[in-house]
């Protein structure tokens, strides 16, 4: 018999096979050593039975009974729910599934039979019992000796894919636990194991995957027994060794370019602001201009809400490498925040006498051919655009401050080329998503971190309101008094065309809907990403200028819009938006001094992540709040793009439960690093060949260790 291996294949774990072992692959289970590695994002007590009377709101639970009814029923064109009303002694419950195969539960469901049921109840207004439980699982006649239904256990419910159940992954994990989990060896030194008594590894793996049967219920649904807290601060403080590693080499003596700040040019455009600036953007510009005067390049993150003025503070930034001589480029996302920046910027360097160009994919040759020449050439001295800034046939002559937006949504890899298109210039990076502090901690370790924390005067908070679908009359009477104010407002949709496949509102039924029935003595206009940029832009002078009541958009009009006079933002299908979006479709209004509204219209049935996310906007107008709600809800990778981020896909930690253990990790990866920098002590080998394996890529990128 061959020597076992973490790295053996889940094809020869006994009971997979060659076909099973595909759809652990989707899960991305290649080896055994992957397995131990999936953990339960959840358990069930079994060792308790309740009876219905006892069920309570968002708690997991198990109970029997009896079915007294079930049906199938449509509850719109295109949706079918599936009801059974399940009983005890003490009380009944509505079960329903939104998602089923209609023969098979109508086939397996019959009055009469006796069920177990395992799932959450959720409170329901329409229930007697007052709660009611969404796709719950239910065993038929069970048979309470079987192994399927481990009565008198604690049981670890892991992410599936189709066609895997969890009473055959259940065998499998057991099975790679026992055989594989001693193969585990430990790397964090061992003064940091004594210091937080840290279980042994295989001890931690076994627990979380099998809890014992004593364990405590309401520490394991929380992630705080022994067994999750090893685990937790392994994975944190490996993350947290990177981090710093990275900061270390990162802050390695390089010369830089040191800038004169406060030139000519910044005094003359401060005398064209129609305001002044905020304490917030003061204290920012003080940052940034002190490490702009310093030998090394600057590597500075600014963060702040919708509206904060970040790009006032990006442009302040990019004219000081301008009036010492070099070039400045701007770099965004799309094709359209470009052309937003560029129009919002243009105003100003025509002021200046500062040549700006754009420099886009979509540019024709002829013009894309002309702005690389004045590029190479240093005859444009401001460069505003997108990815296309850093292709290889993009030669600037003095490149000296680089500013890139929305920098989530870029690679490291992509900002590191551009990054190479000067000699070591500054790097300025923007986010309009407010950055929690836990995710700060450990996303950005390696930057020199900036808040504006403060809105310009006269931003104002904005009234949110959640109606259903069919109260959509009330949100356009609520919007007809806006428009008879003089208002103006936006109505976002998520799609641009009819779809047979979803059944989501689209752009182009609504305008029609609207311009010819509802308002036909408005005018409403249509904007999306499909139009040409010269239409995009003559629609948007033309909302500026007050010309269109009513601007029915796409989530073109996300980012970089200023209109004081747009006082309603109306997002039909709310449900399908992410937090950190809606919030910044909110931001479009409330820029002037009218009271704003915005009107969030919801489709059913929505799920508790749907529910949390539309809560979180009407709760409230912080930025940072809501950041904080979004990461909680969504999880690190999705909140920030886990690969564009550079983000590692965190296996059992989370970054806003488990912030004091962070904080924990990052002051001990900082002390063992300070005393060991290159982890060459015999102590730190395991943990410097643990580095390696987990983040090849980024060590060999960084050429440190």
């Amino acid at each position: 018999m061959s020597r076992r291996s973490l790295d053996d294949s889940v094809q020869f774990v006994k009971g997979v096979g060659p076909k099973r072992a595909l759809l652990l692959n989707r899960l991305g289970l290649n080896t055994v050593e992957d397995c131990l590695f999936m953990f339960p994002y959840r358990y069930e007590d079994r060792r308790r039975v309740q009876k219905v009377s006892q069920l309570s709101p968002d708690e997991h639970t198990t109970f029997f009974g009896e079915i007294i009814n079930c049906r199938s029923f449509p509850i719109s064109s295109r949706r079918t729910i599936f009801e059974m009303l399940v009983g005890d002694d003490s009380g009944a419950i509505p079960l329903k599934w939104f998602k089923f195969n209609k023969s098979y539960f109508e086939e397996k469901f019959q009055p009469g039979l006796t069920v177990m049921v395992s799932g959450k109840p959720a409170s329901s207004r329409y229930s007697p019992s007052g709660l009611e439980m969404i796709h719950p699982d239910v065993y038929v006649n069970p048979d309470l000796e079987s192994e399927e239904l481990r009565m008198g256990s604690i049981i670890p419910v892991y992410r599936l894919t189709e066609g895997l159940h969890q009473k055959w992954l259940w065998r499998i994990m057991e099975s790679v636990v026992e055989l594989y989990s001693g193969l585990l060896e430990e790397f964090l030194p061992l003064e940091i194991l004594k210091r937080h008594s840290l279980l042994a590894r295989p001890q931690a793996i076994r627990d979380v995957h099998f809890p014992p049967a004593d364990t405590d219920f309401q520490q394991l649904t929380e992630f705080r027994t022994s067994g999750h807290h090893r685990l937790i601060f392994e994975e944190l403080f490996l993350i947290q060794c990177m981090i710093t590693l990275k900061r270390k080499n990162a802050f390695k003596p390089t010369q830089g370019i040191p800038l004169t700040t406060r030139g000519k040019t910044i005094r003359e455009f401060s005398k064209l602001l129609p305001f002044k600036l905020t304490g917030a953007q003061k204290r920012v510009l003080g940052d940034i201009m002190n490490d702009l005067e310093r030998n090394e390049p600057m590597n500075r993150l600014l963060h702040g809400d919708v509206g904060s003025g970040k790009t006032l503070v990006a442009l302040t930034s990019l004219l000081t490498a301008i009036d010492n001589g070099f070039q400045g480029a701007l770099m965004a996302p799309t094709e359209i925040l470009s052309e937003q920046h560029f129009l919002n910027l243009l105003p100003y360097c025509q002021k200046l006498g500062i040549p700006i160009d754009m420099l886009t994919s979509a540019l024709p040759a002829v013009q894309k051919k002309k702005v690389l020449h004045r590029i190479h050439k240093g005859l444009s001295k401001l460069v505003v655009g997108t990815h296309a800034l850093f292709q290889k046939d993009v030669e600037f002559r003095n490149l000296g401050l680089v500013v890139i937006d929305e920098q989530h949504r870029f690679g490291v890899l992509q900002r590191d080329a551009l990054r190479k298109k000067g000699l070591h210039p500054h790097v300025l990076v923007m986010t309009a998503t407010p950055i929690p502090r836990s995710l700060a901690l450990t996303l950005y370790g390696d930057m020199d971190v900036s808040v504006i924390n403060q809105l310009p005067p006269g931003r104002q908070n904005i009234h949110t309101q959640l109606f259903k679908e069919d109260q959509r009359d009330r949100v356009y009477d609520l919007l007809e008094v806006q428009l008879h104010a003089g208002r103006q407002a936006y109505i976002v949709c998520p799609m641009v065309e009819e779809s047979k496949l979803i059944d989501l509102k689209n752009v182009q039924d609504t305008h029609e809907v609207l311009q010819k029935q509802r308002f036909p003595e408005r005018t409403v206009a249509l904007i999306h990403g499909k139009l040409k940029k010269e239409e995009r832009q003559g629609i948007m002078s033309r909302f500026k200028a007050g010309d269109i009541d009513i601007l029915v958009a796409t989530t073109v009009i996300e980012v970089g819009i200023d209109v004081p006079n747009a006082s309603v933002m109306v997002i039909e299908h709310s449900e399908r938006f992410g937090l950190s979006q809606l919030h910044q479709l909110r931001g479009r209004v409330g820029r002037g001094k009218y009271r704003s509204f915005c009107f969030l219209i919801a489709y059913p049935p929505l799920t508790e992540e749907g529910k949390a996310r539309l809560k979180a906007m009407t709760d409230s107008n912080d930025g940072f709040r809501i950041a904080e709600q979004d990461l909680a809800i969504r999880g690190p990778g999705d909140f920030m793009g886990t690969r564009q981020s550079g983000m590692p896909d965190l296996k059992i930690a989370d970054i806003v439960r488990d912030i004091s253990i962070i904080e924990v990790a990052r002051k001990e990866a900082q002390y063992l690093l300070d005393k060991d920098a290159t982890l060459a002590l015999e102590e730190n080998r395991a943990l410097k060949i643990t580095l390696h394996r987990l983040f090849k890529d980024r060590i060999e990128l960084m050429n440190i260790l």
